[in-house]
């Protein structure tokens, strides 16, 4: 993709020197769809012929001699159509509700991690599921959203500001002021859930103040407000405004949360007094505080509140002697599932791991939880062009939505998987059946290779462009192109890859599922997950008591 940008940007140089400009003169239509030549074959210009090394041979699927005959698909889709008509609307009550946040997980981004994972025809845990809906993603400011905004949409029902979290659209980013008039202040469906008598939790592989998980328990002008001195650093009080930490601690939602885990130990610790539990180092509060230690002693007298930042101490936990947990295994994010695999990190917990334990505590409630689950390094692979990292942090993020669905019955536990916004990634190209995702699709009509994955902006452009010669660099003679941190190539550079505007996927099984199909706003998923439980204040599929 990188080299392709090369080219495009040589031939649009080449094109404005020969048109310099474009006067009211010059048919515009003509400039946009130029006459073709007589000898031009449109079909064959659409569909070029491939090369040698990408000509299709039997497709590798474990169908391969079955998919080349005409009975296969239409066996197929016989088994399809007669899934789709035994259907039945489920309209139980939903005891329990699971909400997985696939952060950055665009269209594409699942329909490579399909590969990647098996293959072209093999589903993702969540992708059976019965039902399938789209989300509308914006803010109410900006078009292409952020995971802040998004976050007050799908957590409170209410669509916010681009990067403020749990507050209405009255209030600017970075107001000091505005955030602490309470009529400003969205609740979230996890203190709706609460508020009838169940637990709710959060598990998260971002650090625990990020934008993502906050919208459950934070009401605050900024994202970037993870502690104290950020607030400072924007010119606010940190007396007059609470930091996202501080909220996590003494706020009016967080402190009720039966499980907190994730990243993040970072913005609970002073920079100068204390020093992190496994790297030494100081965190980034300058107030002197070290709110973790006041989490533990926050609760009432009796209450059992455990803090754990290893892999083995959470493996320990028993869930009926824990009346809260708080776990955050890194001082900022949890590490890349391939990072710990490979770097054989054994002391941090998998996704799944964590929504294992998490839902094994929130269970002894008899009245039933609400579990909000975010596979948050995501986004992040995508933001640094690194689509190794962000297509194998999907698969580990359907993997934990498999083992939650197999640990709960359908009968009357609702899960609803969707996303927060999509990336500018693009899978494209004419890549074989059965070809390395990762790898090129074909030769760009410079004799250079282009990758199946490419961006529309971001880092990678330097890696795949040389900008002195104004030619692509060839992906085969990159020594690196097989590490877990390769950059993939983009279309022009910025610091970090954008987000894309397009609406995302939304997937649910259980009660009331058959509500989430259709074309709907981002604010509508929780007052949907809150019919199916009878929570909060709007409609319920129970009758009032």
């Amino acid at each position: 993709m990188y080299r392709t940008v090369g080219i495009v940007l040589i031939v649009t140089l080449a094109l404005s020197v020969a048109h310099p400009s474009l006067s009211d003169e010059n048919d515009n239509d003509k400039v946009q769809h130029p006459r073709l030549p007589d000898d031009y074959d449109s079909d064959k210009r659409h569909h070029p012929r491939l090369p040698d090394e990408n000509k299709p041979g039997l497709p590798k699927s474990k169908n391969a001699e079955q998919e080349q005959t005409i009975e296969y698909w239409r066996n197929q889709a016989k088994a399809t159509v007669e899934k789709l008509l035994a259907k039945k609307e489920n309209t139980n009550v939903a005891k329990n509700v699971i909400m997985f946040l696939g952060d950055g997980m665009s269209i594409s981004t699942v329909a490579m991690a399909r590969v990647y994972a098996g293959g072209e025809e093999k589903p993702l845990s969540f992708e059976e599921f019965p039902y399938v809906g789209m989300s509308k993603t914006y803010c109410v400011n900006y078009q292409v959203a952020d995971s802040a905004c998004t976050a007050t949409a799908y957590l409170t029902g209410v669509k916010g500001n681009y990067e403020t979290i749990g507050v209405n659209a009255h209030v600017p980013v970075r107001d000091c002021n505005a955030a602490r008039n309470r009529t400003t202040h969205t609740s979230s469906i996890g203190q709706w859930a609460m508020d009838a008598g169940k637990d709710a939790g959060i598990v998260t592989t971002t650090r625990v103040t990020h934008a993502s998980p906050s919208g459950m328990y934070a009401h605050i002008a900024f994202r970037d407000w993870e502690d104290d001195y950020w607030v400072q650093m924007d010119g606010c009080s940190p007396n007059e405004v609470d930091d996202i930490a501080e909220q996590l601690v003494y706020g009016e939602t967080a402190p009720r949360l039966r499980v907190i885990l994730g990243g993040g130990r970072r913005e609970f610790m002073d920079r100068e007094i204390h020093q992190d539990y496994e790297t030494g180092r100081g965190g980034y509060r300058s107030d002197g505080r070290h709110l973790i230690n006041e989490w533990l002693k926050n609760g009432p007298v009796g209450q059992n509140r455990t803090f754990v930042w290893k892999r083995s101490d959470l493996m320990a936990v028993d869930p009926h002697r824990t009346d809260r947990l708080l776990g955050m295994f890194e001082p900022s994010h949890c590490v890349y599932n391939l990072d710990r695999v490979h770097k054989n990190l054994d002391e941090e917990p998998t996704l799944s791991e964590m929504v294992d334990k998490a839902t094994d505590i929130l269970s002894t409630n008899p009245e039933g939880f609400f579990l909000f689950v975010e596979g948050g390094r995501i986004d992040h692979g995508h933001h640094d062009n690194q689509a190794r990292y962000a297509i194998d942090e999907t698969v580990e993020f359907a993997k934990a939505i498999e083992l939650a669905r197999k640990k709960f019955s359908e009968e009357d536990t609702l899960i609803v998987v969707t996303s927060d916004h999509s990336h500018s990634v693009s899978f494209s190209g004419y890549p074989s059946r059965g070809q390395d995702i990762f790898g090129p699709a074909g030769t760009g009509k410079d004799g250079i290779p282009y990758m199946t994955i490419s961006y529309a902006n971001g880092l990678g452009f330097y890696k795949h462009v040389d900008e002195a010669k104004g030619t692509r660099a060839n992906v085969r003679e990159m020594e690196d192109a097989g590490a877990d941190n390769f950059p993939f190539p983009a279309m022009l550079p910025v610091e970090l890859e954008t987000h894309g505007g397009e609406d995302v996927a939304v997937y649910a099984s259980g009660p009331w599922a058959h509500l989430f199909t259709g074309s709907y706003e981002q604010n509508v998923i929780p007052h949907m997950m809150a019919y199916a439980a009878c929570i909060g204040n709007g409609l319920k599929a129970c009758p009032e008591n």
